[in-house]
């Protein structure tokens, strides 16, 4: 190999190598970004810690959890632990508006924006507990 091939060949290593830091430092940032589905499974008002799934469910600082009613039955999504001072604070899907989780499809999100372990339920069916694990 000449010089100028030896050259060539080293830059298009170096080139290729930068590319592949350059993607993955970019998935990592998206990675940040997704979104984790949790589904309201159908009959959840008989259930307890299985009424969602999954349960617990793993989320990333700056990560969006989405909770989807796949029952029939209107539900919340409240942080907290039942009658506790702090419930709802964090997050709540709520009884009203465009957030509640009134019917089948319907859906609620929250970004977690630090990590620890937050407990959530339904105000209306208050077996219905759940936890995100935030890291």
């Amino acid at each position: 190999m000449t010089n100028k091939s030896i050259y060539l060949a080293t830059t298009l290593i170096a080139f290729v190598g930068l590319m592949v830091i350059g993607v993955g430092n970019l998935n990592t940032v998206f990675a940040q970004g997704d979104k984790v589905q949790a589904s309201i499974v159908p009959g959840a008002t008989t259930l307890t810690d299985t009424a969602v799934s999954p349960n617990p469910i793993q989320a990333k600082v700056g990560q969006t959890v989405v909770w989807t009613n796949d029952d029939s039955a209107f539900h919340t999504v409240t942080s907290g632990k039942i009658g506790a001072a702090d419930a709802g604070k964090l997050f709540d899907s709520g009884l009203t508006g465009p957030t509640a989780l009134t019917s089948k499809g319907k859906t609620f999100e929250h970004t977690f924006d630090t990590a620890g372990e937050i407990d959530y339920h339904c105000q209306l069916h208050p077996a219905m507990t759940g936890k995100v694990i935030v890291t």
